[in-house]
C-alpha cells in the first residue's frame, strides 16, 4: 500500500489533530481496533495534561499521541509499525482519487480511472500471452516465455477477482 495512514499528513494524523484541538479521543478511537482503546485513552488522557506543562511539553505530548494512534492503527491493519512518515509522499493515484470521490460523494472520476487501469492492464497482459502462444515446440526458451506470460494474466486475473470479491480488504 502506498504511505498513507502511517504519514504525518495521513487520516490517522488529521484525527489526531481533531482530537487534540478538542480533548476528545473519539477521533483517533475510530481508526484503532477495539482492543487499542484502553492504551490510546491512557496516553491520551495524559497528553492533554501534559500539554498545558509548556510548548516543548505540548510537543512531546502531541508526538506521543501521534506515534502511539499509527502504531496502534498498523498494528489493528496488521502490519509494522516502523515510525510515522513525513506529509507530502507520493501516495500513488488511487489514494487521492478515492479519498476525493469519498470527500465529493461522488464515484464517478474513481470508477472511471480504476476501469481503464483494469482494462489496460488485462489488455496488456493479454496480448503478451496471445503473441508467445503460437510457439515453436522445439523452443523451450520461448515455451517458457508462453508460460511466463500465461500464468502472469491468468494469476493476475485471479487475483484481481479475489481481490474483488474480498469481504475485508484492509
Amino acid at each position: 500500500m502506498p504511505p498513507h495512514c502511517d504519514t504525518r499528513d495521513g487520516p490517522v494524523a488529521k484525527a489526531v489533530e481533531r482530537s487534540l484541538e478538542s480533548e476528545n479521543v473519539n477521533p483517533i478511537l475510530i481508526w484503532l481496533p477495539d482492543d487499542s482503546e484502553a492504551e490510546m485513552k491512557m496516553v491520551f488522557d495524559k497528553a492533554i495534561k501534559a500539554r498545558k506543562l509548556g510548548k516543548e511539553a505540548k510537543e512531546v505530548a502531541d508526538e506521543w499521541v501521534l506515534e502511539t494512534a499509527v502504531r496502534l492503527h498498523r498494528k489493528g491493519e496488521g502490519a509494522v509499525y516502523s515510525g510515522i512518515k513525513p506529509a507530502g509522499l507520493d501516495e500513488g493515484p488511487v489514494v487521492p482519487r478515492a479519498e476525493r470521490a469519498i470527500d465529493t460523494e461522488n464515484l464517478e472520476g474513481m470508477m472511471d480511472f480504476m476501469t481503464d487501469t483494469l482494462e489496460n492492464e488485462l489488455q496488456k497482459r493479454f496480448r503478451e500471452v496471445v503473441a508467445r502462444k503460437n510457439y515453436d515446440v522445439n523452443d523451450v526458451a520461448a515455451g517458457r516465455e508462453y508460460v511466463h506470460a500465461f500464468m502472469n494474466f491468468v494469476v493476475y486475473s485471479h487475483h484481481l477477482y479475489l481481490n474483488i470479491i474480498e469481504k475485508h480488504s484492509h
